[in-house]
């Protein structure tokens, strides 16, 4: 596989009342095909995320954006575009960091940003803090490239993590 520019795809999804935003790095080449987060079947995003807040996991993308707003979520990612193999973080090269003043001015987020893995938090500390000077707390990674946790490991982190404020 060779190294390609890829543009995000899709935006952010948040509501006016999201209360936390949850940064993946940059969208895997299923997501984008699907133009949604976290659309690949192995990624264990949404049964963490669904088990973290004791709802179903949702299907479809429909049901997904229905438990988001309704968990007052927003999702996004760190990076707008970039050159990278396939969905592979470690050959990520050439960002355009993401704009992410739309979401924290339209939204009740304020200071409750988490990261989903080591490198969408590098990445954010990168090119992200010193436009937000927020602080995100780092979750572990729930992309199946991260064979360390299983999946009940990623959910006692998670939910010991995540707060959702009032």
């Amino acid at each position: 596989m060779t190294r390609e520019r890829h543009e995000h795809g899709f935006g952010p999804f948040y509501a006016p009342d999201s209360r936390i935003l949850i940064l993946g790095s940059f969208p895997s080449v299923k997501s984008r095909e699907v133009s949604f987060f976290y659309g690949h079947p192995q990624n264990r995003f949404w049964k963490v995320i669904s088990s973290v807040f004791g709802c179903a996991c949702p299907e479809s993308i429909e049901d997904k954006k229905v438990f988001l707003c309704k968990n007052r979520i927003a999702l996004y990612d760190v990076i707008e575009s970039c050159s990278i193999i396939g969905s592979q973080d470690s050959t990520i090269e050439d960002v355009v960091p993401a704009d992410l003043r739309p979401i924290l001015g339209g939204s009740k987020v304020g200071e409750n940003i988490y990261v989903n893995g080591g490198k969408a938090y590098e990445l954010y500390m990168r090119y992200i803090f010193t436009e937000t000077a927020i602080e995100p707390i780092k979750l572990p990674s729930t992309s199946p490239a991260n064979a360390a946790y299983s999946l009940d490991r990623l959910i006692e982190i998670w939910k010991s993590k995540i707060s959702v404020p009032e």
